[in-house]
């Protein structure tokens, strides 16, 4: 027998099994699910979205879940299945929320592929049950395409309430992404803002100096002393010490989110106060220095299109806002980062 003759002599099979049945079936189904290696919530909560209060979590490997029994709230439905049903009881394997036969034919093969079910155990070791929280909007839209259909006729009365439902989800969702509600929800927005921070600081900062090289142009120092009203000296190295500090401000803090408090926090200063080397020996030699000569030709247009420091800034703002908020002004220090 083909594999096709297989899976249709299986749907056959199952959609002749009575109610009780499919109950046991499903029932032994996730027992065996139970009993494998599931994972265990790392992050848990929840949002209120239309008249529903949305329970989600966040796995370990990033997977954001809906619980099944909010699920099924926020579709208009009972809380959970009702008594051994489990989780998936029709031969198509559909959940509870999608099994109605008017429903079938709105139903994308994309959106059939999404609702396997998801196991886990809560923070506090409760069994859960959820689906990808991507399919709540896609699942009401499934309701939205069958209450279309019957534009001339009215939705059947057994169906109105579900509709109804599914058309608050939809408005609920129009300007908000169900992925940044359980983020936000569940407490992972601040984890994943501080990963990223820490995938950024690991592309601009190297783990070993770098040989020092002529980093910053003449043109740079040049255009710095005419805009502080200061006139160029001769001994181009003789520079005030609060250079250091406005360096800071132009250069590094405008590089990247954490990379100036990142390259302050790995170069120490010596008994004297000054950093012990330049910040930007600090920076990789793919990411950190090409960003910084890249930044560089955007602040030395800047200060040639100026008339005063104020003006420049001003400016800079515009075309390269910094990422810290706090502007380091102190004119008792020594040069830093440069």
């Amino acid at each position: 027998m083909t594999k096709s003759g297989s899976a249709k002599g299986g749907k056959a099979r199952a959609a002749a099994l009575t109610p009780a049945q499919r109950s046991a079936i499903a029932k032994i189904a996730a027992e065996k699910r139970w009993a494998g290696d599931l994972p265990t919530a790392d992050y848990e909560g929840s949002f209120k979205l239309g008249d529903a209060e949305i329970s989600c979590a966040v796995l370990p490997d990033g997977s954001r879940v809906i619980t099944q029994a909010t699920f099924l709230r926020a579709l208009g439905r009972s809380r959970s299945p009702k008594a051994g049903t489990g989780v998936l009881s029709t031969a198509d394997e559909l959940p509870i929320f999608l099994q109605a036969e008017a429903l079938k034919p709105f139903i994308s093969l994309e959106v059939r592929a999404s609702t396997k079910p998801v196991f886990f155990y809560s923070k506090t070791g409760g069994r859960g049950v959820g689906y990808d929280a991507r399919l709540l909007p896609q699942v009401a839209e499934v309701y939205l395409r069958f209450r279309d259909h019957f534009s001339n006729t009215g939705v059947p009365a057994r169906y109105e309430r579900l509709v109804a439902a599914a058309d608050i989800l939809m408005r609920g969702l129009a300007n908000v992404g169900i992925i940044a509600l359980v983020d936000e929800a569940t407490g992972f927005q601040r984890d994943r803002a501080s990963d990223a921070l820490a995938n950024i600081l690991e592309r601009f900062i190297a783990k070993e100096l770098r040989p020092w090289v002529k980093t910053f142009p003449d043109q740079y120092y040049e255009e710095l002393f005419r805009l502080r009203g200061l006139s160029f000296p001769e001994d181009t190295v003789k520079r005030p010490q609060y250079f250091g500090h406005l360096t800071n401000d132009i250069i590094y803090a405008r590089l990247a989110p954490g990379v100036v408090d990142e390259l302050k926090a790995s170069t120490p200063k010596d008994p004297n106060g000054a950093r012990k080397h330049h910040f930007h020996r600090r920076l990789t030699d793919d990411i950190g220095h090409p960003k910084l000569r890249e930044h560089m030709a955007s602040v030395l247009t800047a200060m040639q299109l100026s008339s005063d420091y104020d003006d420049f800034i001003t400016k800079l703002d515009q075309v390269r806002p910094k990422y810290n908020e706090t502007l380091e002004m102190s004119f008792d220090g020594s040069i830093s980062g440069l």
